[in-house]
């Protein structure tokens, strides 16, 4: 006895569509299209996972450079300062306060010089 496929086939293909939700033309009607279309967006977003992390560190590096110049001081030899004097808070951390508690993080500055 042969097995038929219908059902099975068609649940896989619906899960896949699924995925597609939003896409336009035949990549959200066309099966192979769907899956070719998946398939890529499951590449770019797992190779943008870790391109982010690169990205949001550039942007906190440019965040402080600007905040730190602004007192008479460039990024690299605040950074130094700040490794030599131990100071406990992250790029991230920093660039908020920059941002957020200008006159908090004129004091770090003024510590760490």
């Amino acid at each position: 006895m042969r097995v038929k496929r219908g059902i099975v086939r068609h649940r896989r293909h619906k899960k896949i569509k699924a995925l597609a939700k939003g896409y336009r033309g035949a990549r959200k009607t066309s099966f192979r299209r769907v899956n070719e279309a998946v398939m890529k967006a499951g590449q770019h977003a797992y190779r943008d996972r870790r391109l982010k992390k690169r990205t949001f560190r550039a942007l906190w590096i440019v965040r402080l450079n600007a905040a730190v110049r602004a007192m008479g001081m460039s990024y690299s030899q605040f950074i130094k300062a700040a490794k030599t004097k131990n100071l406990g808070l992250d790029r991230k951390a920093l660039s908020e306060l920059a941002i957020r508690e200008p006159k908090v993080f004129e004091k770090i500055v003024a510590s760490v010089r």
